[in-house]
């Protein structure tokens, strides 16, 4: 059995970088990360696919205070190392009117091969997610969890849903993102796994057989981190708050410690068919909280407040015993009030009929940490 504060925490997030006076992206990677590298660490800050982003990652975090005072202080300096090179940063899944034509790909071996095996899917890329890391150091007990978290991840990316613009207009989802990172061989839901060596023996096939060049490829919604002892929950836009980050990962990590906990004690899993959580995941990054979702748990269609008062419902004994209730259920319910990224994009663009406005509200709610 694990101790219990091995469940540790880390979160990695995307940013978009844009011109202040065009709004539109622009390929400033570079010179962001030569300001805020020397100060925040290689690892703190890094390149992504095209020159127009960055990636942050927190250090390993117990509490949700550690993750909030370090995704405050990341992009804090990130910010101002952004504004120091001409530019902004903005946390959003997609750009809302940039062109993925005119983006240039980071001039990294890694990345040039990654284009030249995905072609067209690769190309058009320039998207933002948030991906969060809970410690489990065992493989089989990670796995069992992995199994069992997929159920909930439906009303988790409604929540984050912050991609509703793209190439210009109006997708009519509240994560575009997803729909675009459908796309992938290793994307969406893996169904279960029998064990650790289960999981590994599929991963081995798909690097056979040139799906994948490696572990690293794999990116279904949620996964074992090739890198590190966690599993990583990958469904989620990144979020444009700092508010909104800390309760993804807040009930990204309530959910693998109550899984978790059910394997421990040996309660059958219900996982449900790949087919069934594609349809949940569709749903959310559809309809966002503003429709009805999946509760893949019960194979009902149900209104979105009402899963996301299931969730919460299924992750309070855990979010109690640990003290992270009051705090959790009041950033479900700010989100829910006011709206997720998604709504608020639109709400900004619908005030004028300008989407330089809508970048401009993202960049405002990135930098306000």
């Amino acid at each position: 059995m694990l101790p219990d504060d091995d469940f540790t925490l880390g979160v990695e997030e995307e940013y978009l970088l844009v011109d202040p006076d065009s709004r539109e992206l622009v390929p400033a990677s570079r010179a962001v990360l030569a300001h805020s590298q020397p100060a925040l660490g290689e690892l703190a800050v890094q390149h992504e696919l095209y020159l127009a982003q960055v990636e942050i990652g927190t250090p390993v975090c117990r509490t949700l205070d550690e993750l909030r005072a370090s995704l405050t202080d990341l992009r804090r300096q990130l910010a101002a190392a952004a504004q120091a090179s001409g530019c902004r940063i903005a946390a959003a899944g997609t750009h809302p009117f940039s062109r993925w034509e005119a983006q240039q790909v980071t001039p990294r071996r890694r990345y040039q091969e990654f284009v030249a095996d995905y072609q067209q899917i690769a190309r058009e890329q320039v998207m933002c997610g948030c991906h969060v890391h809970v410690g489990i150091g065992d493989p089989d007990a990670a796995i069992q969890t992995m199994n069992r978290v997929q159920a909930w991840l439906a009303p988790l990316l409604a929540l984050a849903g912050n991609s509703p613009f793209w190439l210009g207009a109006d997708t009519g989802y509240a994560s575009y993102r997803t729909q675009l990172w459908r796309r992938w061989p290793t994307a969406e839901s893996a169904g279960a796994f029998a064990s650790r060596a289960d999981y590994d023996a599929l991963v081995a096939s798909l690097v056979k057989v040139g799906a994948i060049q490696d572990a690293t490829h794999v990116w279904w919604d949620v996964r074992p981190s090739a890198r590190y002892p966690t599993i990583e929950f990958r469904v989620s836009d990144v979020a444009t708050t700092v508010d909104e980050a800390v309760m993804v990962a807040g009930l990204a990590r309530a959910l693998a410690r109550t899984c978790h906990a059910e394997a421990l004690q040996g309660e059958q899993a219900s996982v449900p068919r790949p087919e069934l959580l594609r349809a949940a995941r569709w749903r959310a990054a559809r309809y966002g909280v503003g429709g009805e979702l999946v509760d893949a748990t019960t194979q009902q269609l149900v209104p979105a407040p009402l899963l996301v008062e299931r969730l919460l419902t299924y992750l309070r004994p855990d979010l109690e015993q640990h003290k992270e209730w009051a705090e959790v259920a009041d950033l479900v319910d700010a989100t829910m009030a006011r709206g997720p990224g998604a709504d608020r994009q639109r709400a900004a663009y619908h005030r004028a009929g300008r989407f330089e406005d809508v970048v401009d509200q993202v960049v405002a709610e990135t930098a306000a940490a």
